[in-house]
Protein backbone atom coordinates (compact mmCIF):
# COMPACT_ATOMS: atom_id res chain seq x y z
CA UNK A 1 0.00 0.00 0.00
CA UNK A 2 1.08 3.08 -1.27
CA UNK A 3 2.12 6.27 0.98
CA UNK A 4 -0.74 8.29 0.14
CA UNK A 5 -3.20 5.25 0.72
CA UNK A 6 -2.19 4.53 4.18
CA UNK A 7 -2.87 8.31 5.44
CA UNK A 8 -5.85 8.24 3.04
CA UNK A 9 -7.77 5.17 4.56
CA UNK A 10 -6.52 6.52 8.05
CA UNK A 11 -8.31 10.33 7.65
CA UNK A 12 -11.79 8.40 5.89
CA UNK A 13 -12.14 5.66 8.56
CA UNK A 14 -11.54 8.95 11.49
CA UNK A 15 -14.57 10.82 9.38
CA UNK A 16 -16.37 7.84 9.20
CA UNK A 17 -16.40 6.75 13.02
CA UNK A 18 -16.70 10.77 14.14
CA UNK A 19 -18.36 13.18 11.91
CA UNK A 20 -16.87 15.83 14.49
CA UNK A 21 -13.40 15.01 13.58
CA UNK A 22 -14.36 15.85 10.05
CA UNK A 23 -15.52 18.92 10.92
CA UNK A 24 -12.60 19.52 12.92
CA UNK A 25 -10.09 19.16 10.11
CA UNK A 26 -12.15 21.26 7.92
CA UNK A 27 -12.03 24.42 10.40
CA UNK A 28 -8.25 23.77 11.14
CA UNK A 29 -7.68 24.01 6.93
CA UNK A 30 -9.90 27.09 6.69
CA UNK A 31 -7.86 29.01 9.36
CA UNK A 32 -4.60 27.18 7.71
CA UNK A 33 -5.52 29.31 4.93
CA UNK A 34 -6.79 32.10 6.60
CA UNK A 35 -3.83 34.45 5.08
CA UNK A 36 -4.50 33.46 1.37
CA UNK A 37 -8.36 34.21 1.63
CA UNK A 38 -7.76 37.74 2.96
CA UNK A 39 -5.43 38.49 0.57
CA UNK A 40 -7.47 37.16 -3.01
CA UNK A 41 -11.10 37.98 -1.30
CA UNK A 42 -9.57 41.97 -0.62
CA UNK A 43 -8.52 42.08 -4.43
CA UNK A 44 -11.33 40.44 -5.47
CA UNK A 45 -13.70 43.18 -3.45
CA UNK A 46 -11.21 46.25 -4.94
CA UNK A 47 -11.64 44.76 -8.52
CA UNK A 48 -15.53 44.68 -8.60
CA UNK A 49 -15.81 47.65 -5.98
CA UNK A 50 -18.79 49.89 -8.15
CA UNK A 51 -19.47 47.46 -10.67
CA UNK A 52 -22.86 46.45 -11.99
CA UNK A 53 -21.78 43.58 -14.34
CA UNK A 54 -18.73 41.63 -15.43
CA UNK A 55 -17.44 42.87 -18.59
CA UNK A 56 -13.94 43.08 -20.11
CA UNK A 57 -12.66 45.51 -16.83
CA UNK A 58 -13.97 43.50 -14.39
CA UNK A 59 -12.32 40.36 -16.48
CA UNK A 60 -9.04 42.32 -16.70
CA UNK A 61 -8.68 43.15 -12.60
CA UNK A 62 -9.92 39.23 -11.84
CA UNK A 63 -6.94 38.25 -14.35
CA UNK A 64 -4.63 40.63 -12.20
CA UNK A 65 -6.11 39.47 -8.60
CA UNK A 66 -5.19 35.81 -9.64
CA UNK A 67 -1.95 36.26 -11.21
CA UNK A 68 -0.74 39.09 -8.17
CA UNK A 69 -2.35 35.81 -5.53
CA UNK A 70 0.42 33.35 -6.96
CA UNK A 71 -2.27 31.39 -9.14
CA UNK A 72 0.36 31.60 -12.02
CA UNK A 73 -0.16 33.01 -15.61
CA UNK A 74 -0.70 29.94 -17.55
CA UNK A 75 -3.84 28.87 -14.95
CA UNK A 76 -5.08 32.63 -14.53
CA UNK A 77 -5.50 32.24 -18.80
CA UNK A 78 -7.61 29.42 -18.56
CA UNK A 79 -9.88 30.81 -15.40
CA UNK A 80 -10.40 33.62 -17.08
CA UNK A 81 -11.69 31.68 -20.91
CA UNK A 82 -14.01 29.63 -18.60
CA UNK A 83 -15.66 32.82 -16.70
CA UNK A 84 -15.40 34.45 -19.99
CA UNK A 85 -17.49 31.47 -21.54
CA UNK A 86 -20.11 31.60 -18.98
CA UNK A 87 -20.37 35.02 -19.24
CA UNK A 88 -21.02 34.48 -23.04
CA UNK A 89 -23.41 32.14 -22.43
CA UNK A 90 -25.89 33.52 -19.82
CA UNK A 91 -25.50 37.22 -21.03
CA UNK A 92 -25.81 39.29 -18.06
CA UNK A 93 -24.11 38.23 -15.28
CA UNK A 94 -23.29 40.61 -11.69
CA UNK A 95 -20.12 40.88 -10.27
CA UNK A 96 -21.75 40.44 -7.04
CA UNK A 97 -21.93 36.56 -8.14
CA UNK A 98 -18.21 36.64 -9.22
CA UNK A 99 -17.20 35.14 -5.95
CA UNK A 100 -19.37 32.21 -6.29
CA UNK A 101 -18.20 31.94 -10.29
CA UNK A 102 -14.63 32.27 -8.96
CA UNK A 103 -15.17 29.08 -6.76
CA UNK A 104 -17.12 26.95 -9.26
CA UNK A 105 -15.03 27.43 -11.79
CA UNK A 106 -11.66 27.09 -9.58
CA UNK A 107 -13.28 23.97 -8.35
CA UNK A 108 -13.86 22.47 -12.24
CA UNK A 109 -10.64 23.41 -12.90
CA UNK A 110 -8.78 21.71 -10.36
CA UNK A 111 -11.23 18.17 -10.37
CA UNK A 112 -11.04 17.65 -14.35
CA UNK A 113 -6.83 16.65 -12.93
CA UNK A 114 -7.37 13.69 -12.08
CA UNK A 115 -3.88 12.92 -11.38
CA UNK A 116 -3.74 13.48 -7.70
CA UNK A 117 -6.45 10.59 -7.23
CA UNK A 118 -4.15 8.07 -9.14
CA UNK A 119 -1.15 6.02 -7.69
CA UNK A 120 1.77 7.22 -9.17
CA UNK A 121 3.97 4.78 -7.41
CA UNK A 122 5.87 1.75 -8.45
CA UNK A 123 4.21 -1.41 -7.34
CA UNK A 124 5.28 -3.12 -4.19
CA UNK A 125 6.25 -6.28 -3.55
CA UNK A 126 4.50 -8.06 -0.73
CA UNK A 127 7.74 -7.80 2.64
CA UNK A 128 9.20 -5.27 1.02
CA UNK A 129 9.56 -1.84 2.56
CA UNK A 130 7.98 1.20 0.73
CA UNK A 131 10.68 3.63 -0.02
CA UNK A 132 9.96 7.28 -0.28
CA UNK A 133 13.07 9.42 -1.71
CA UNK A 134 12.27 13.09 -0.46
CA UNK A 135 13.78 16.53 -2.68
CA UNK A 136 13.65 19.91 -2.66
CA UNK A 137 15.60 22.84 -1.74
CA UNK A 138 17.23 23.74 1.57
CA UNK A 139 14.63 26.04 4.05
CA UNK A 140 11.20 24.20 1.82
CA UNK A 141 10.52 21.58 4.81
CA UNK A 142 12.14 18.52 3.85
CA UNK A 143 12.91 17.77 7.08
CA UNK A 144 10.03 18.75 9.07
CA UNK A 145 7.59 16.69 6.43
CA UNK A 146 9.68 13.59 6.93
CA UNK A 147 9.56 14.15 10.61
CA UNK A 148 5.39 14.29 10.24
CA UNK A 149 5.33 11.72 8.12
CA UNK A 150 7.25 8.92 9.81
CA UNK A 151 5.26 10.36 13.42
CA UNK A 152 2.14 9.68 11.54
CA UNK A 153 3.25 6.39 10.11
CA UNK A 154 4.46 5.29 13.65
CA UNK A 155 1.17 6.38 14.87
CA UNK A 156 -0.67 4.02 11.94
CA UNK A 157 0.98 0.89 13.38
CA UNK A 158 3.90 1.23 10.81
CA UNK A 159 7.67 0.77 11.03
CA UNK A 160 9.51 3.36 9.51
CA UNK A 161 13.42 3.76 9.19
CA UNK A 162 14.84 7.36 8.01
CA UNK A 163 18.04 7.94 5.64
CA UNK A 164 19.87 10.83 6.38
CA UNK A 165 21.03 11.40 3.14
CA UNK A 166 21.78 15.13 3.23
CA UNK A 167 25.13 14.26 4.49
CA UNK A 168 26.35 18.02 3.60
CA UNK A 169 25.03 19.53 6.89
CA UNK A 170 25.38 18.51 9.86
CA UNK A 171 22.61 20.48 10.96
CA UNK A 172 21.08 18.50 9.01
CA UNK A 173 21.18 15.35 10.49
CA UNK A 174 20.93 16.44 14.19
CA UNK A 175 17.46 17.75 13.27
CA UNK A 176 16.59 14.68 11.07
CA UNK A 177 17.14 12.61 14.66
CA UNK A 178 15.39 14.82 16.27
CA UNK A 179 12.47 13.83 14.79
CA UNK A 180 12.75 10.63 13.99
CA UNK A 181 13.57 10.32 17.71
CA UNK A 182 10.39 12.35 18.50
CA UNK A 183 8.27 9.76 16.04
CA UNK A 184 9.51 6.80 17.35
CA UNK A 185 11.57 6.10 13.75
CA UNK A 186 14.66 4.25 13.23
CA UNK A 187 17.32 6.48 11.27
CA UNK A 188 20.54 5.41 9.79
CA UNK A 189 23.32 7.90 9.52
CA UNK A 190 26.69 8.36 8.73
CA UNK A 191 29.47 10.98 8.97
CA UNK A 192 29.02 14.53 7.30
CA UNK A 193 30.75 14.84 4.26
CA UNK A 194 29.84 10.90 3.21
CA UNK A 195 28.67 9.36 0.33
CA UNK A 196 24.77 10.26 0.31
CA UNK A 197 24.57 7.24 -2.35
CA UNK A 198 26.29 4.79 0.30
CA UNK A 199 23.90 6.21 3.60
CA UNK A 200 20.93 5.13 1.21
CA UNK A 201 22.09 1.69 0.71
CA UNK A 202 22.36 1.09 3.96
CA UNK A 203 19.18 2.23 5.26
CA UNK A 204 17.26 0.01 2.75
CA UNK A 205 19.48 -2.89 3.71
CA UNK A 206 18.85 -2.36 7.54
CA UNK A 207 15.02 -1.83 6.51
CA UNK A 208 14.92 -5.01 4.66
CA UNK A 209 16.56 -7.22 7.16
CA UNK A 210 14.48 -5.74 9.88
CA UNK A 211 11.27 -6.07 8.09
CA UNK A 212 10.37 -2.19 8.32
CA UNK A 213 7.38 -1.43 6.44
CA UNK A 214 8.43 2.02 5.58
CA UNK A 215 11.72 4.10 4.24
CA UNK A 216 11.84 7.72 4.18
CA UNK A 217 15.30 8.97 2.50
CA UNK A 218 16.35 12.55 3.06
CA UNK A 219 18.31 14.32 0.52
CA UNK A 220 20.26 17.54 -0.14
CA UNK A 221 18.68 20.96 -0.61
CA UNK A 222 21.48 22.61 -2.44
CA UNK A 223 19.97 25.08 -5.06
CA UNK A 224 18.20 23.31 -7.49
CA UNK A 225 19.49 24.52 -11.00
CA UNK A 226 22.86 22.78 -10.05
CA UNK A 227 23.59 20.07 -12.58
CA UNK A 228 25.77 18.15 -9.84
CA UNK A 229 22.75 17.66 -7.20
CA UNK A 230 21.02 16.30 -9.66
CA UNK A 231 22.77 13.67 -10.85
CA UNK A 232 23.71 12.95 -7.12
CA UNK A 233 19.79 12.08 -7.47
CA UNK A 234 20.32 9.66 -10.29
CA UNK A 235 22.89 7.84 -8.13
CA UNK A 236 21.09 7.30 -5.29
CA UNK A 237 18.57 6.22 -7.08
CA UNK A 238 20.48 3.91 -8.96
CA UNK A 239 22.22 2.59 -6.04
CA UNK A 240 18.81 1.65 -3.75
CA UNK A 241 17.29 -0.16 -7.11
CA UNK A 242 20.33 -2.35 -6.04
CA UNK A 243 18.73 -3.48 -2.95
CA UNK A 244 14.68 -2.89 -3.62
CA UNK A 245 14.36 -3.32 -7.47
CA UNK A 246 11.91 -0.14 -8.78
CA UNK A 247 12.85 1.86 -5.30
CA UNK A 248 12.29 4.28 -4.76
CA UNK A 249 8.74 3.65 -5.14
CA UNK A 250 7.58 7.32 -4.63
CA UNK A 251 9.94 10.46 -5.00
CA UNK A 252 8.60 13.47 -3.21
CA UNK A 253 9.58 16.93 -4.00
CA UNK A 254 8.79 19.45 -1.27
CA UNK A 255 7.99 23.11 -2.11
CA UNK A 256 7.40 26.05 0.20
CA UNK A 257 4.04 27.76 -0.45
CA UNK A 258 5.07 30.74 0.79
CA UNK A 259 7.94 31.47 -2.09
CA UNK A 260 4.77 32.09 -4.18
CA UNK A 261 6.45 31.95 -8.21
CA UNK A 262 9.70 30.38 -7.21
CA UNK A 263 7.92 27.21 -6.02
CA UNK A 264 6.78 26.66 -10.14
CA UNK A 265 10.60 27.22 -11.28
CA UNK A 266 11.73 24.50 -8.11
CA UNK A 267 9.04 21.84 -9.59
CA UNK A 268 10.13 22.77 -12.84
CA UNK A 269 13.86 21.87 -12.39
CA UNK A 270 13.22 18.98 -10.28
CA UNK A 271 10.91 17.28 -12.65
CA UNK A 272 13.35 17.95 -15.44
CA UNK A 273 15.93 16.35 -13.72
CA UNK A 274 14.72 13.83 -11.63
CA UNK A 275 11.26 11.67 -12.20
CA UNK A 276 8.64 13.25 -9.06
CA UNK A 277 6.18 11.27 -8.78
CA UNK A 278 4.53 13.58 -5.89
CA UNK A 279 4.11 17.21 -4.25
CA UNK A 280 4.35 18.46 -0.64
CA UNK A 281 3.48 22.08 -0.75
CA UNK A 282 4.51 23.48 3.02
CA UNK A 283 4.18 26.49 4.70
CA UNK A 284 0.44 27.78 3.59
CA UNK A 285 -0.22 29.03 7.39
CA UNK A 286 1.79 32.37 7.08
CA UNK A 287 1.06 33.18 3.65
CA UNK A 288 -0.94 34.64 1.53
CA UNK A 289 0.45 33.39 -1.41
CA UNK A 290 -1.37 29.98 -1.08
CA UNK A 291 -2.75 30.40 -4.56
CA UNK A 292 0.31 28.57 -5.36
CA UNK A 293 -1.22 25.25 -4.78
CA UNK A 294 -4.27 26.01 -7.40
CA UNK A 295 -1.62 26.75 -10.22
CA UNK A 296 0.41 23.78 -9.54
CA UNK A 297 -2.14 21.33 -9.26
CA UNK A 298 -3.38 22.56 -12.51
CA UNK A 299 0.00 22.91 -14.69
CA UNK A 300 2.16 19.76 -12.70
CA UNK A 301 0.74 16.38 -14.45
CA UNK A 302 1.78 14.88 -10.59
CA UNK A 303 -0.36 14.59 -7.94
CA UNK A 304 0.22 17.21 -4.78
CA UNK A 305 -0.42 14.61 -1.65
CA UNK A 306 0.04 16.84 1.56
CA UNK A 307 -0.13 20.21 2.06
CA UNK A 308 1.93 21.84 5.58
CA UNK A 309 -0.57 24.04 7.56
CA UNK A 310 1.25 24.48 10.43
CA UNK A 311 3.76 23.32 13.07
CA UNK A 312 2.46 20.40 14.48
CA UNK A 313 2.35 17.16 13.42
CA UNK A 314 -0.97 16.47 12.41
CA UNK A 315 -0.99 19.87 10.70
CA UNK A 316 0.83 18.13 7.86
CA UNK A 317 -2.64 17.06 5.47
CA UNK A 318 -4.15 14.85 2.96
CA UNK A 319 -4.28 17.07 -0.14
CA UNK A 320 -7.74 17.08 -0.97
CA UNK A 321 -8.98 19.01 -4.02
CA UNK A 322 -12.60 19.70 -2.88
CA UNK A 323 -11.79 20.71 0.72
CA UNK A 324 -8.90 22.96 -0.45
CA UNK A 325 -11.64 24.95 -2.57
CA UNK A 326 -14.16 24.84 0.14
CA UNK A 327 -12.07 26.09 2.81
CA UNK A 328 -10.85 29.10 0.29
CA UNK A 329 -13.60 30.31 -0.62
CA UNK A 330 -15.95 29.17 2.58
Amino acid sequence: MALFDIFKRKKEEEQRSAPEVAQQQKAELSAGLEKTKEGLFGKLARAVAGKTKVDDDVLDSLEEVLITSDVGVETTVRIIERIEARVARDKYMNSSELQRILREEIAALMLENKADEENFGLEVMEGEPYVVMVVGVNGAGKTTTIGKLAAQLVKAGKKVYIGAADTFRAAAIDQLQVWADRAGATMIRQEMGSDPASVAFDTLRSAVANKADVVLIDTAGRLHNKIGLMNELTKIRNVMSKVIPNAPHEVMLVLDGSTGQNAFEQARQFTQATKVTSLVITKLDGTAKGGVVIGISDQFKIPVRYIGIGEGIDQLKIFDRREFVDALFG
